[in-house]
């Protein structure tokens, strides 16, 4: 019988979506069952099987810690080591001809920096400050150039009228030091990298070491060996702050137009003359990103880093988290903002200007501005400076008057306090922050922490292997079970699972309102137009100043520091994911849109599917982002890991405060290494 006889006594020509096309067990159209399902992938069945042996294993058996006869005792030697450097600060080698140098050098540029901003004044700085805003944003009489410039002088008043102008002006100092060191190890380590792949292999794992590794974790050993003050804090910001500079002159050193080197080539360029004329002018636009991704990160670094000395408005924040007073850290975490937000909108209109053709219309001051832009301009710039610096003492306004000053930080403390007290228990019916920080507390932090305690320690190894598995790395799941047995071997299992209780919750709620926002904000433009200058603010603000707000409402404690992690890691979720999903291929769209699909149905089987790689990098990046803050919240009562960093730091513990570091990058490595080989599996693929 033919096809269209079999068509038209309605027998279907192929089988319906979900069925077997037959064989043992199941006779032709009959669905597939889930137990066949995860038949036919077997390493889905490994890690379910590696599940549920933790599950029943917890449950069954009593406690998971890791064998005390496998701990090695890491603090006793850590703290030896500590002792060395104390007793051999004064006379050893490397203190006297190494270390000593930097930290003059640290300590003597930063205090001439401050004394060269203080000397031209409050006017001067606030002027100059302006001019070269607005210069760096195009010049002329464009609306980009005028809100950049308004901002900037915006921001200096806010910090004047704060009576915060000496704060601002010690944490510039220290910025501008920062970050031209930061920019150009970054730099030359970007030309090793983007030049040589050797160099390339070997550098890689260092910067991602760096990265993962949470900034509140190695200031102790800086301490220890600088001291507390500048030089610690401009050693942690460049270890902090140089990798995006050095990653984005790779990439953009790799990602050359091989037409254009091709054509210099043909010229007769050497290496280095095409390396100056073709590779760093091509690569220029992806430098200014990193070099403004090194401005923002040197900014949230330096305002961590006065909890060691660093001073500036950093240090004010730490002040009123310390004394419980919220008016004196909002105040300084708001000029922190604003200058965070200063900065990047400077440096993002800079790189815009790369892409902006030469004006030759428009007015003739237009006209002009264009004619003066390059060496002429910065001449004029350097100029400007110094007669600012020469003449700033004689007019005697080196900071900014005492009587334009308001004080509003204990108006602010006061009411905060009364608003916390309204919302903290006694709302009818939802109960309140305190009701609900307790509740989280018991319902969920507690239990996930009890789970992950008690699953033994073979278990929790046996299910970080089957996730590399599905992921397809055997590197990966190596990886991730070094990292545990290290953690282990330090003695420090529970506070582990404690710290990664609080990861794993924290990473469960960013992902859930990241990729919820990011879609609403995909399909509607109107949306993501009205939520962009907020996350741009959130994504903004240094690590510090998050946890201003959440402590005020949420009290000291886990849901603190996890509130304060989300807030810090949904910009990057709720961007990649909009971002991913915006750049699926509209024809596959208009496929599904033609076959009668839905909108629920088009997100689903289309624009999901299609952005996996996108969704995967957004759960990378929450990790690491949520990871860096939970740390930070030993500061409010976090606990685990992130207590014994701040304990180890303020009491100089080495024992105690560098073994729970090594333990954070140890759970920074785990978890990106996993996030890291699923994205590779399913860009390599293509399949589940």
């Amino acid at each position: 019988m033919s096809a269209p006889a079999l068509e038209k006594r309605g027998t279907p020509a192929q089988p319906r979506a979900g069925a077997t096309a037959g064989g043992p067990g199941g006779g032709p159209g009959r669905p597939r069952g889930p137990l066949a399902a995860l038949g036919s992938r077997p390493r889905l069945l490994a890690l379910g099987v590696a599940v549920l042996v933790a599950v029943v294993t917890a449950a069954v058996l009593d406690g998971g810690t890791w064998p005390t006869a496998l701990v090695y005792d890491i603090q006793t030697r850590l703290d030896q080591v500590s002792d060395w450097l104390t007793d051999n600060r004064d006379r050893h080698w490397i203190f006297l001809y190494v270390l000593l140098h930097v930290s003059n050098f640290a300590t003597g540029t930063v205090d001439q920096l401050y004394l060269v901003l203080s000397d031209i004044g409050w006017i001067g700085v606030t002027a100059l400050a302006t001019l070269l805003s607005w210069y760096v944003a195009g010049a002329g009489l464009t609306r980009r150039s005028l809100r950049v410039a308004a901002l900037t002088v915006f921001t200096f008043a806010v910090c004047g009228l704060l009576s915060l102008w000496d704060y601002a002006l010690a944490t510039l100092s220290l910025m501008l030091l920062a970050v031209t060191v930061s920019a150009v190890i970054g730099l030359l380590l970007g030309l090793l990298s983007g030049l040589s792949n050797t160099c390339e292999r070997v550098l890689r794992p260092v910067f991602d070491s760096m990265q993962v590794m949470p900034a509140f974790a190695y200031l102790l050993p800086l301490v220890l060996l600088f001291g507390i003050g500048a030089p610690a804090a401009l050693v942690a910001t460049v270890i902090y702050a140089a990798p995006p500079m050095a990653r984005l002159t790779s990439l953009g050193l790799r990602g050359a137009d091989p037409a254009a080197l091709e054509a210099s080539v043909s010229l007769g360029s050497g290496r280095v003359q095409r390396l100056l004329t073709a590779r760093l002018p091509l690569a220029r636009k992806e430098m200014l990103l990193g070099l403004n991704q090194t401005i923002m990160m040197a900014l949230s670094m330096v305002v961590l880093a006065s909890m060691i000395g660093a001073g500036g408005l950093g240090d004010k924040v730490y002040q009123g988290l310390s004394k419980d007073s919220f008016g004196i850290a909002f105040i300084a975490g708001t000029a922190i903002v604003l200058i965070a937000i200063w900065l990047d909108r400077v440096t993002s209109a800079a790189g815009e200007q790369l892409d902006a053709p030469a004006r030759t219309t428009g007015s003739g001051f237009a006209r002009a501005c264009a004619r003066l832009r390059g060496w002429p301009a910065w001449s004029g710039f350097l100029a400007l400076a110094l007669l600012a610096y020469l003449t700033g003492p004689l007019f005697g306004q080196r900071f900014w008057p005492p009587e334009w000053t308001v004080r509003i930080s204990a108006p602010i403390s006061s009411g905060v306090e009364w608003l916390t007290g309204k919302i903290g228990s006694d709302v009818p019916v939802l109960g309140g922050t305190d009701t609900w920080a307790n509740n989280f507390t018991l319902w969920v932090l507690n239990p996930m922490r009890d789970g992950l305690q008690e699953t033994p320690w073979w278990a929790a190894l046996l299910v970080v292997a089957a996730l590399a598995l599905v992921g397809g790395s055997w590197r990966a799941g190596l990886t991730g079970v070094l990292s545990l047995s290290v953690i282990g071997a330090m003695g420090l299992w529970e506070k582990s699972m404690d710290t990664l209780s609080q990861v794993l919750v924290a990473l469960v709620f960013t992902l859930v309102l990241g990729v919820l926002i990011g879609i609403l904000g995909a399909r509607f433009d109107r949306l993501m137009r009205v939520i962009r200058p907020v996350l741009d603010v959130m994504q903004t603000m240094p690590q510090f100043v998050y946890l201003v707000p959440v402590v005020a409402l949420a009290g000291v404690g886990r849901p603190a520091a996890i509130c304060a992690a989300v807030v810090y890691a949904l910009p990057a979720v709720v961007r990649i994911t909009a971002q991913g999903l915006a750049q699926v291929d509209t024809a596959a769209l208009e496929a599904s849109r033609s076959l009668g699909a839905t909108g629920i149905q088009q997100l689903r089987q289309v624009q999901l599917p299609l952005a996996r790689r996108s969704l995967l990098l957004a759960v990378n990046q929450g990790v690491v982002l949520v990871l860096a803050i939970v740390v930070i919240g030993g500061l409010v009562g976090g606990g685990a890991l992130g207590y014994d960093v701040v304990y180890g730091l303020q009491k100089s513990d080495l024992g105690v405060g560098l073994s729970a570091g090594v333990a954070i990058l140890c759970l920074g490595l785990l978890l990106d290494r996993l996030t890291q080989s699923a994205g590779t599996r399913q860009t390599g693929s293509g399949r589940n």
